[in-house]
C-alpha cells in the first residue's frame, strides 16, 4: 500500500482495568486500520523509563512511570495511510477535558492522569516506540481482504 505507515498505540492500565480494550481496538478496526502486532503485558520499569525518556525532566515523570507499571497494558502496532496523524485525532487531546465527544478520550476519560491511551505523535517516534516494545519478528505482515474496500 503506497504511503502506508505504522504507529504505536498503548492502552494504559486504567483502560485495561475499565474493560475498554475491545472498544478501542474496534475503533481502529472500524476506521480501516490494519493491526500488525499486539501484546498484553506488564511493562517493566526500565522499558517505561526508556519509553518516556523525553519527559524525564518533567515533574510528573516518576509518577507516570510508576502508574504505567501499576498494571497490565496492551501494546499495539497499527498500519495504514496517515495512521499516526489520524490515530492522534481518534485519541483526542492529552487532557480529556479538551477532547471532543467521539474521540476515545472525549468519550471515556475525565482527568489527564487517567487518559487511558498513548499514541505516537510522529512517524519518527512511532518507529522508535515500535522498536522499543516489539522485536521485528513480532510484527506480522499480511494483506487484509478488506484492503481493497478501504483504499482506492
Amino acid at each position: 500500500m503506497a504511503s502506508s505507515e505504522r504507529t504505536f498505540i498503548a492502552i494504559k492500565p486504567d483502560g485495561v482495568q475499565r474493560g475498554l480494550v475491545g472498544d478501542i481496538i474496534k475503533r481502529f478496526e472500524q476506521k480501516g486500520f490494519h493491526l500488525v502486532a499486539l501484546k498484553f503485558m506488564q511493562a517493566s520499569e526500565d522499558l517505561l523509563k526508556e519509553h518516556y525518556i523525553d519527559l524525564k525532566d518533567c515533574p510528573f515523570y516518576t509518577g507516570l512511570v510508576k502508574y504505567m507499571h501499576s498494571g497490565p497494558v496492551v501494546a499495539m502496532v497499527w498500519e495504514g495511510l496517515n495512521v499516526v496523524k489520524t490515530g492522534r485525532v481518534m485519541l483526542g487531546e492529552t487532557n480529556p477535558a479538551n477532547s471532543r465527544p467521539g474521540t476515545i478520550r472525549g468519550d471515556f476519560c475525565i482527568q489527564i492522569g487517567r487518559n487511558i491511551i498513548h499514541g505516537s505523535d510522529s512517524v519518527e517516534s512511532a518507529n522508535k516506540e515500535i522498536g522499543l516494545w516489539f522485536h521485528p519478528e513480532e510484527l506480522v505482515t499480511y494483506k487484509s481482504c478488506a484492503q481493497d474496500w478501504i483504499y482506492e
